[in-house]
């Protein structure tokens, strides 16, 4: 499957994403109940999440433009080809930076989900500067999403990605 061929979502407030094989057989037309693994188009200014830490290891690769990570309540800057690794319980959100969109590559393991919370969603002061800080600490998706407005599921649009 070529990445332009795929249902693509978009996310307002939180860049558009293509969950190659999604959390469910809803959210990807490709299910792998083991694998997470997602890219991520972040115009800049916009959060991919709210800040969360989760049981799995998760790893991220800067495919394009810039982005501002905040792990652990640190701000680090990334650019392109950067690769960062989160162990499981590392809190962490990006957002894009720069002129440019961001594009992430994102992946996880999925091992440990099956037997319980998948995480938890973090209240922050400095994800909060970048409207991605959950409103309190919480595993509610509603409560930490609230703000944002339903993803809706959409075709590729012609410049989403760099060629």
């Amino acid at each position: 499957m070529n990445a332009r061929d795929a249902r693509w979502f978009h996310r307002p407030g939180r860049g558009d994403s293509l969950p190659l094989t999604g959390c469910d057989e809803f959210e990807a037309e490709t299910y792998f109940p083991m694998l997470g693994m997602s890219i991520q188009v972040l115009p800049p200014g916009e959060p991919n999440g709210t800040y969360h830490w989760e049981t799995e290891q998760e790893d991220f690769l800067v495919l394009a433009g810039e982005a501002l990570l905040i792990v652990e309540g640190q701000e680090r800057p990334l650019r392109q080809w950067d690769f960062v690794h989160c162990p499981p319980e590392t809190r962490h959100v990006f957002v894009g930076v720069g002129a440019q969109r961001c594009v992430i590559l994102a992946a996880s393991s999925r091992q440990f989900q099956k037997d319980g919370p998948w995480g938890f969603y973090c209240a922050d002061e400095v994800a909060r500067r970048y409207n991605a800080s959950a409103p309190e600490d919480t595993q509610d998706n509603g409560l930490a999403y609230a703000r944002f407005p339903p993803a809706q599921p959409t075709r590729y649009r012609d410049g989403l990605l760099p060629h």
